[in-house]
């Protein structure tokens, strides 16, 4: 059957934005699929304009094309329009490179970014024609895999995923595809046998289906079924990142994508140790790519695509050991094409200054900056080494190198949080504005982004319960309540959601009936406040007789056992302990809450009132 004609005269007429759905785009890889040994869809459960801003799609997608024995193509969640029509015309999903039904892929890989995304990854399997659950996947049907951040607590999804890859996957992906395609080669080999061989071959391999659950303290703890099944799973760590390079004929999408510009990651890990921040244990050991190979790639993107953005990506650009070099020869050389340098993730420290000469503050004249709490002191406690002296002598450089809006990510739900840390936040805006006016003559617009702490797996937080919806509520109402002045704007992270994505990292297996039970009463796009459906969620975990108090907001201790604990960081549990001893040493350090605020809108930490609570 020929779906690319039937899809282009039937569907793509009726659906929004036909352009996310068709294939084509300028550096897209074609090969002859007739001549390649096998094909690996990459998946990205979200929309098309998200999924193509998104640099591993395109790292991994370059990477395993690299291999002629091999054909990656891609495919992104489907709008609901678009995902109607394909019901009812009995139509398959298919891959944009070649129209090809997800259900002929040898793998099908998701890319999970996002716990809000675990219902377009339902949608995607249903409307490809793979049987959600694994267990009902016969010999013929794919290898459903899955990586990124949100696989370092592998059980919520491990109904629907076959295998899960821990760690940097440019290498492992390819050699994990490699193995399945050899195994199924074999007569008579079997599905179960075949996942068994990968589990015991690849130590950064978590397969589901070769772990039994045992209940303690109330959570379903996974266990090898036998000796031979490794009882820890490591990350797979690209040892050099210049053994990959970086794609130098990125795809430019054919329909306006979040970030329309060419990404290069300079760094991968940090050389700080913040305790709330997931993406740094699971990301180390810091390494660096050499600044040619950077120049090199960014020459190449610019001429094969276009664009005239580049941007410097890793979680502290401005800790990356050739800076000042790298950032002056991006400066002497692409200056004079018009292109521009944006450099996200910076660290408060001396780079700023260099940073401000090397941006074009015509088109970049914003400055992002994390200091996640407005008190040293607790900053110490969640590890932020950084000072308010520090943060005000590095935004009075911003300021003197042009810049006229900063915006300043705090948190709220912090372990320990008392009535001045949450004041604070509007306190150290204004020291900021008033800076900025005594250095320009003018208030510069200042934008506080708040959101809700969720104790990440593999973090040192992961021991504390996350703040309930009531303590959350009053904190961004008193906030809200606040008297500012037009130069200051504040931002806030649903409640709902991030309860919600509190549910999904610190639960266990039982939580795979709940997702489906919520995919079948229509859940979509939940990280989209307009697509999101927050009741929904609640319903479908009542109705599953899921217990959140138990997963969001009971405190463990770290000989405690957790749904993730198979799964190690590469420095190990060890470390991770450690800071966590290290955090209740500095919460009892902490200096005592003496501020009070209107009467009925707040209580500091500690101090509930007597309310009944709507949801978790």
């Amino acid at each position: 059957m020929n779906y690319a004609e039937i899809l282009r005269h039937t569907i793509f007429p009726q659906v929004q934005t036909p352009g996310q759905y068709v294939g084509g785009e300028l550096n897209m890889v074609v090969k002859n699929p007739a001549r390649v040994k096998g094909r690996f869809c990459l998946s990205f459960p979200d929309t098309y304009s998200i999924g193509m801003s998104c640099h591993g799609i395109q790292v991994l997608y370059s990477a395993i094309n690299r291999d002629p024995d091999w054909y990656c193509e891609r495919v992104f969640a489907p709008m609901r329009d678009m995902e109607r029509l394909l019901l009812e015309h009995d139509l398959p999903l298919c891959s944009l490179e070649t129209t090809t039904p997800l259900r002929d892929f040898d793998v099908l890989g998701f890319s999970l970014q996002h716990e809000l995304a675990y219902s377009n990854v339902l949608t995607i399997l249903k409307l490809g024609q793979i049987p959600l659950h694994r267990k009902d996947r016969g010999e013929k049907d794919p290898l459903v895999v899955a990586g990124g951040p949100c696989v370092q607590n592998p059980e919520p999804m491990s109904d629907f995923i076959d295998a899960f890859i821990m760690g940097d996957g440019e290498e492992a992906d390819l050699e994990m595809a490699k193995e399945w395609l050899a195994l199924q080669s074999v007569e008579g080999s079997t599905r179960r046998e075949n996942l068994r061989k990968m589990s015991q071959k690849f130590p950064w391999l978590y397969v589901p289906d070769c772990y039994v659950c045992r209940v303690e303290n109330g959570l379903e703890i996974p266990y090898p079924e036998s000796d031979e099944i490794p009882g820890v799973i490591r990350q797979a760590v690209l040892e050099k990142l210049d053994s990959v390079p970086l794609p130098t004929r990125p795809i430019v999408p054919n329909v306006e994508a979040v970030q329309d510009r060419i990404a290069l990651e300079i760094m991968r890990g940090c050389p700080w140790q913040c305790r709330f921040c997931q993406s740094n244990p699971i990301r180390r050991p810091v390494r660096s790519r050499k600044p040619e190979a950077i120049m090199e790639c960014a020459r190449a993107a610019i001429a094969n695509t276009g664009h005239s953005e580049i941007s410097l990506l890793s979680l502290s650009t401005s800790d990356y050991p050739w800076f000042e070099k790298l950032s002056t020869e991006m400066r002497d050389e692409f200056s004079k094409k018009d292109v521009a340098i944006s450099v996200p993730s910076l660290r408060v420290n001396k780079h700023l200054a260099e940073v401000g000469e090397t941006l074009s503050t015509e088109r970049h004249s914003g400055l992002t900056i994390a200091p996640e709490a407005a008190r040293d002191d607790m900053r110490r406690v969640i590890g932020k080494r950084v000072t308010n002296e520090d943060l005000m002598a590095g935004c009075r450089i911003a300021f003197e190198n042009g810049f006229q809006r900063v915006k300043l990510y705090f948190m709220i739900g912090l372990p320990g949080e008392r009535a001045e840390d949450i004041d604070g936040m509007i306190e150290l805006a204004r020291q900021i504005g008033n800076l900025g006016k005594e250095v320009s003559g003018r208030f510069p617009t200042i934008v506080v982004s708040v959101s809700n702490l969720v104790p990440k797996p593999q973090t040192p937080l992961q021991w504390y319960p996350m703040a309930d919806r009531e303590y959350l509520t009053r904190a961004q109402r008193y906030l809200r309540c606040r008297k500012l002045p037009g130069w200051i704007q504040i931002k806030y992270h649903e409640i709902n959601g991030s309860l919600l994505e509190g549910v999904f990292c610190r639960g266990d297996r039982t939580l795979g009936k709940a997702i489906l039970r919520a995919w079948e009463k229509g859940a979509r796009f939940d990280s989209w406040s307009d697509q999101f459906k927050p009741e929904i969620w609640w319903e479908a975990l009542e109705e599953c007789g899921i217990d959140l108090n138990l997963f969001l907001h009971t405190p463990r201790e770290p000989e405690t056992n957790l749904p993730w604990s198979r799964i190690e960081i590469f420095q190990g549990m060890k470390h991770l302990v450690k800071e966590f001893q290290l955090s209740r040493e500095d919460i009892r350090a902490l200096e005592p809450s003496v501020k009070t605020m209107e009467a009925g809108d707040w209580q500091p930490a500690g101090k509930k009132e007597n309310r009944k609570r709507e949801q978790p």
